[in-house]
């Protein structure tokens, strides 16, 4: 039986402009490029965490 985890849609809404070296990182590990592009990604403890460092230059919606 396979595990089915739940994904979740993370969109880039802010630049990460003037944002420290760490915020910058985080969105590079996540997937992100360029402003409003949209990630799908596992929802599990380490993505989460990786979302509360940038949560205020991101937007998350279930999927």
């Amino acid at each position: 039986m396979a595990n089915t985890m739940s994904k979740i849609k993370i969109t880039l809404v802010k630049s990460p402009i003037d944002k420290s070296k760490r915020q910058k990182d985080t969105l590079k590990s996540l997937g992100f490029n360029k402003v409003n592009q949209t990630v799908e990604r596992e929802n599990n403890p380490q993505t989460m965490g990786m979302i509360r460092v940038v949560e205020h230059l991101v937007q998350v919606v279930e999927a």
